[in-house]
């Protein structure tokens, strides 16, 4: 039997302008956008909308403003497809696989992503950190180049996102030294990224104790749709795990790689990347060439995914819906 995963983009996904299609054609996806701007007190549609680039990337803006968009595209979503059989995120998208499986409330949610920003961001101060892309080496040989780095200081591999895709992350001479490295051993690229922290590394451990505190006051539900977890690639067995998990992924790699591998070892055959862009679709097409991969993230993707969903059989039927599992 067929089976069908949703999957959700991380920061660095953003874009003037995502989301607006959706505010305007869908009421469910409006609400979405009010309960945010409401939430945090301040316009984060408008931003979404017409905020400029320098606005979008600021952590504390862009980590809330990309959970909201997917959010209010999975809620048009939801009027055409049945739910799906498993779902994840990379990063910051895990937070928005749990609002799908209804485990994180989405105000509760859209606020604490704020203050995850804001804590990742403040955890290493700037000029002190800073992230690479590895192209063209096995998840091993990168690791090795960390390894053999090391003594210029902390670097860690950040993010496995797909055969020959790699990114690392530490202090900036430790970094650059990796580059060197890798580049010595076949990388056909070893280029830093323009971001101001090393995210998913153990510099920031503090950024994890703080979330970890607002965790505390987050009520967290029972998942009605498997989730996959970046920090081990495996299925969540419980919510009494999931705040644990949402602190240990702030400075543990994330393993995108396996966790997309093990959904298709559990017979996932489609892929649905909502939100902004088509970064993990890409990486899913690298992973695994056979799987179907779509991505929704304006009208004009939504009619033809939707379509061809339908046409694959994964369309809304009368026996099998989002508010017969509580996920209205």
């Amino acid at each position: 039997m067929n089976k069908i995963a949703f999957v959700f983009a991380g920061q660095g996904a953003q874009y003037t302008g995502m989301g607006k299609d959706f505010f305007d054609n869908f009421e469910s996806s409006r609400n979405i956008f009010k309960l945010a701007d409401e939430a945090l007190g301040f316009g984060l549609s408008e931003i979404c909308f017409s905020g400029s680039e320098e606005e979008l990337s600021m952590t504390e803006i862009t980590q809330p403003a990309i959970l909201t968009v997917t959010s209010a595209i999975l809620e048009a979503v939801k009027e055409k497809i049945d739910f799906p059989d498993m779902v994840a995120g990379l990063s910051l998208g895990e937070y928005s696989a749990h609002v799908c499986a209804n485990s994180l409330d989405f105000k509760d949610a859209v606020k604490l992503v704020q203050k995850r920003g804001k804590y990742m961001q403040e955890a290493v101060p700037p000029g002190v950190g800073t992230m690479a892309a590895i192209m063209g080496l096995t998840k091993e040989q990168t690791i090795e180049v960390c390894k053999e780095a090391a003594s210029f200081g902390i670097v860690e591999p950040s993010n496995f996102n797909c055969p020959g895709q790699t990114v690392i992350g530490g202090e900036i001479e430790a970094v650059e030294k990796a580059c060197e490295i890798a580049k010595a051993h076949g990388a056909k690229r070893a280029m830093r990224l323009k971001v101001s922290a090393p995210f998913h590394t153990s510099m920031l451990e503090s950024a994890a104790f703080q979330l970890s505190g607002e965790l505390e006051n987050i009520n967290i539900r029972p998942m009605e749709i498997p989730v996959v977890t970046n920090v081990d690639a495996s299925i969540i067995n419980h919510e009494s795990q999931i705040k644990d998990i949402l602190v240990r992924q702030v400075m543990s790699s994330v393993h995108w790689e396996d966790s997309i591998k093990m959904m298709i070892d559990n017979g996932i055959d489609t892929f649905v990347e909502i939100g902004p862009g088509k970064t993990l679709s890409g990486f899913i097409k690298k992973i695994n060439k056979d799987v179907n991969t779509f991505n929704i993230e304006n009208m004009i993707s939504f009619e033809e995914t939707i379509n061809r969903l339908e046409e694959l059989g994964y369309g809304k039927n009368s026996s099998d819906n989002w508010s017969d599992q509580g996920i209205g």
